[in-house]
């Protein structure tokens, strides 16, 4: 067996957050995005871990007892430093994580957006990779034929939704809606300007 080597960044903190989540202790510490040059404090109710493309997410709630803006965020392992368990024990709300990210691709919490239906047509070989692993729990195939296959997804379009179709290149159309196909006919005019 042949794992794959590239490992995502934070994975020594799986044990420590799951101790947390289970015994339902507040996590302490800083968090470095992607697009900032500083690190932030964070001090969160952790409630899961989710995976999504070999990075581990733990989902939270940024911990405050007077918090009446309760929402679940997601935090990368990857970008976590200087993790501490506290002592201190957070009072669980009841809330269903497989819900909230029922109409999600990736790791966004789109609880308060609105899912579209999504008609997308791949060629017979890609079709085949699709069907064999999903984009999404709400895949149907409408279409089946010798060239191509035509599935209907119902989600957020998130940005992780965006690069997803992205990767296929010209394997996939892009039936409906037309407002996913302004987005990436516009990244790909922009990925065009940038080969010149």
């Amino acid at each position: 067996m042949f794992f794959e080597k590239r490992k995502a960044k934070g994975l020594e903190h799986l044990h420590g957050i799951i101790h947390a989540i289970s015994n339902r202790k507040i996590i302490n510490f800083k968090y470095q995005k992607f697009w900032e040059t500083e690190k932030s404090k964070k001090v969160i109710s952790p409630y899961a871990l989710k995976e999504f493309k070999n990075r581990w997410y733990v989902l939270g709630t940024e911990f405050n007892h007077n918090n009446s803006d309760f929402k679940i965020k997601s935090y990368g392992l990857d970008r976590i430093s200087d993790l501490e368990i506290s002592s201190t024990k957070f009072i669980k709300q009841k809330i269903n994580i497989e819900e909230i990210y029922k109409n999600s691709f990736g790791i966004f919490n789109t609880e308060d957006s609105e899912p579209q239906e999504i008609i997308l047509s791949f060629d017979r070989e890609q079709a085949n990779y699709i069907k064999a692993l999903k984009l999404h729990d709400s895949q149907e195939i409408i279409s089946d034929d010798l060239s191509q296959t035509t599935f209907k997804v119902y989600l957020v379009p998130t940005y992780d939704f965006q690069r997803e179709i992205l990767s296929y290149g010209n394997r996939v159309k892009i039936i409906s809606p037309e407002s996913l196909k302004s987005i990436i006919k516009k990244e790909v005019k922009s990925m065009l300007e940038n080969l010149d």
